[in-house]
């Protein structure tokens, strides 16, 4: 799964029609958080990606919704390494579900993770399992 998760983390990052060489230099970063199982939304330092004022707003907030302290200010050291406000991006997967809006991938912890593999087999959508167990742990 976590190979399904960086392809599609390196195809949003590199956008369509980029090359396979653009799309490696905007790969996103490995965190410490990565290293030990989960997800960021850390793009590479050099390929801040541009957002809303919105937008970046959503990114920030989210971080507060993180399992850990130490994720929560993972999360937002990400936000700000790798993402500049300035134009909406509209590749930039962003979702509302249960009044809550999050954008990009989430930091998932294993607990987190372990509640969407049981909401995804009790029919809920990966995309809102995501948000939900995310908000609600």
């Amino acid at each position: 799964m976590r190979a399904f998760i960086g392809a599609a983390v390196l195809f949003m990052a590199a956008g369509c029609g980029a090359t396979a060489e653009e799309a490696t230099e905007r790969a996103p970063a490995t965190t410490a958080a990565e290293s030990r199982g989960h997800l960021s939304p850390t793009p590479a330092p050099a390929a801040r990606i541009q957002v809303s004022p919105d937008q970046h707003r959503i990114l920030s907030a989210q971080c507060e919704y993180a399992d850990t302290e130490e994720l929560r200010g993972e999360c937002r050291s990400a936000v700000e390494r790798g993402y500049r406000v300035g134009e909406e991006n509209p590749a930039l997967d962003c979702r509302r579900y249960s009044g809550v809006s999050v954008c990009g991938p989430l930091p998932l912890s294993e607990r987190e993770r372990r509640c969407v593999t049981d909401a995804v087999a009790g029919g809920t959508t990966p995309r809102r399992a995501e948000v939900e167990c995310y908000v609600n742990f």
